[in-house]
């Protein structure tokens, strides 16, 4: 494999020349900076990051954390996320946590062992003492996105105000009762069911953990069968709103004349069903941007700087299912 030193010599430039436009410095003059790439290109030249990263240096690398890759809204922030990197002269390296707690802490200490220059991560639970503790053996700036993790920089929707949000609007549409899809601890459940509190359906307002379909179809099962009233199901995000659909449909309810149901995520797939599905939308471009734009600040301005708690906001995409 071609070496720094070899592409010196075939361009007639020096090494550290060579050096500063490998590593993306953009103070070489456009024609040698082309001369250098072209060179590199054509020898195939392969930038050893992890032992620059053993040397001290800068890696140009961001450790990315996500909880489910197999998510839509997971891949399209990844997609964002990489394409703002870029821009800077990074790359990504990419970790699924699979909401496992185990893999999330597997995979931060790789993170550790690349010497990645930083790491944007969507913890599984952000509040435990755990994802903490793990965060400070890290030693590099750390941004969290869509979620608020105290203590960190931050860049996400606020979970608590589109629950309400949601809660606000199907309570405008003559939904009685109410069933969220997904975590009790789950930010917009929170916001969800205060929100009916406070309104007075806070007895009409229930949850299901998901497991699995089975358990997922028996549980909606028993709560259609005690409605009085016209139900309204608020799906953690589109994978769960989905799964919903289908079960609703093999019980013969018809959406959205006796149920309703309400996505989070505004996926792709939503515009494409049938009866096309309602759902939350984050602004996913500018969250990633914001998110890799601190983490590059947090690089390259290191020590104490006050947190950045940015909240974004979400908006209600109205579609047939609700």
């Amino acid at each position: 494999m071609i070496t720094m030193t070899e592409i010196a010599k075939l361009t007639h430039v020096s090494q550290p020349t060579v050096s500063r436009v490998l590593n993306g410095s953009q103070t070489v003059a456009p024609d040698i900076r082309e001369r250098v790439l072209a060179c590199a290109r054509e020898h195939d030249y392969q930038f050893n990051a992890l032992a620059k990263g053993l040397q001290g240096s800068k890696t140009q690398l961001f450790g990315v954390l996500v909880t489910d890759i197999s998510n839509g809204f997971f891949a399209d922030l990844v997609k964002q996320i990489e394409t703002a990197a870029r821009k800077s002269g990074y790359s990504i390296i990419l970790f699924n946590s699979d909401y496992n707690p185990r893999n999330e802490r597997e995979y931060l200490d790789v993170v550790r062992r690349y010497r990645v220059d930083g790491v944007l991560a969507v913890p599984i639970r952000e509040t435990s003492p755990e994802w903490r503790e793990y965060v400070k053996k890290l030693d590099v700036p750390v941004v969290t996105v869509t979620r608020r993790a105290e203590g960190l920089d931050s860049v996400y929707v606020d979970h608590f105000q589109a629950g309400a949000m949601v809660a606000e609007y199907l309570l405008g549409r003559d939904f009685r009762r109410f069933l969220f899809i997904g975590k009790d601890y789950d930010g917009k459940y929170t916001g969800f069911r205060q929100a009916l509190a406070q309104t007075g359906f806070d007895a009409w307002t229930s949850n299901i953990v998901y497991q699995d379909d089975t358990q997922l179809h028996q549980a909606l099962a028993a709560w259609v069968h005690q409605l009085p009233d016209r139900g309204a199901v608020f799906a953690g995000n589109d994978i769960y709103a989905l799964r919903v659909l289908d079960a609703l449909r093999s019980l013969g309810v018809s959406v959205p004349e006796e149920v309703g149901v309400i996505g989070f995520d505004n996926t792709s797939m939503g515009g494409y069903l049938n009866p096309r599905l309602s759902s939350v939308s984050q602004p996913i471009a500018q969250m990633a941007q914001e998110a890799v734009a601190r983490l590059l600040d947090r690089i390259q301005h290191p020590g104490q700087q006050e947190l950045f708690d940015h909240p974004l906001s979400a908006e209600l995409v109205l579609r047939e299912s609700t």
